[in-house]
């Protein structure tokens, strides 16, 4: 009923388009969800058997493959989902809707309606995933460690289950509509603020500059996670396998550099992507994206330093 309501208030304000970007960013949340429940229910329990009957020592290493391989899908999936229905919405709307300068405004604040759908469909999944399993695990140690005397998460105990169920809608289902909510409304922001400058009206391909970064992200990670997948020694230690990801951040970062002023390359005026004559704003674009990328990695490596128990601070 809210929706309904919501899409004729649209209509009668000129801006049904809001709507429909509202639906589809909420269709994609919901399809990122149950992309990620479907894999980790399917990877989950062989996961632990790798664990505990691998072939290494102790299986960590075969854990670590099969857990890596199911969270690339939820990754790759979600980001693909994304960028293939925000791609189409943009092309449908600016083809049915641009007539002129002002449309073209307007049209960009009805896209941002696609990440509201999404950050909708994020909020029921990690709130109601969250209090569910909070109940179910207040349950289990209540009556499961007081009255029954189990151990945490004891097979014996059937609130462990419940428990479980509830931890694959709030932390599955919903992280992955939560992070397809941050992607798409990241991208919608950098969109509508791109659309005040009229000089994007008559370059419209420079309006794909976010949406290429994202798709050029998605084709280095392709080749990075090779760096996890060829990993087909028996080193079963923790400090190997963080490693791993360490070095993965790190590679991943260097091979974007180049990747994002080749995208801007393809999309931005001159000025927005050269290098020379940096005093002039030459290269602003690209700064800036590099500055996001390279601080993000900083970000990751003084929060790993801070909080493993690698490391002296723990």
């Amino acid at each position: 009923m809210a929706v309904v309501i919501f899409f004729f208030v649209e209509q009668k304000l000129g801006y049904a388009w809001t709507t429909v970007a509202f639906l589809l960013g909420c269709l994609t949340s919901l399809l990122s969800g149950f992309v990620g429940m479907r894999v980790a229910t399917f990877s989950n329990y062989r996961c632990t058997y790798s664990a505990k009957f691998g072939s290494t020592e102790n299986g960590l290493s075969e854990a670590f493959n099969v857990a890596y391989r199911a969270g690339c899908v939820m990754g790759f999936g979600l980001v693909s989902f994304a960028l293939l229905v925000l791609t189409i919405l943009l092309a449908i709307y600016i083809n049915w809707y641009v007539q002129s300068y002002n449309d073209f405004k307007t049209l960009f604040e009805c896209v941002a309606g696609y990440g509201l759908g999404g950050s909708t469909i994020a909020l029921f999944g990690r709130v109601g995933g969250g209090i569910y399993t909070k109940a179910a695990d207040v349950g289990a140690d209540l009556v499961g460690k007081v009255e029954k005397d189990f151990e945490e998460d004891s097979k014996e105990n059937p609130a462990t289950i419940a428990d479980n169920v509830g931890d694959n809608v709030g932390d599955i289902a919903g992280m992955g509509a939560d992070l397809f909510g941050s992607f798409s409304e990241s991208t919608c922001a950098a969109l509508v603020i791109a659309s005040r400058s009229p000089s994007f009206y008559f370059q419209p391909a420079a309006l794909y500059y976010p949406l290429l970064i994202s798709a050029a992200g998605i084709v280095v990670c392709l080749f990075v996670t090779l760096i996890a997948y060829g990993k087909k020694d028996n080193d079963a230690s923790m400090g190997a396998i963080t490693g791993t990801l360490k070095i993965q951040l790190v590679v991943s970062s260097v091979l974007l550099t180049p990747a994002l002023w080749f995208v801007a390359w393809l999309t931005l005026p001159t000025r927005l992507y050269g290098l020379a004559d940096v005093e002039r704003g030459y290269g602003a674009a690209v700064w800036c994206t590099c500055g996001g990328l390279w601080g993000g990695l900083i970000i990751g490596y003084v929060t790993e330093y801070y909080t493993s128990y690698d490391n002296s601070p723990v």
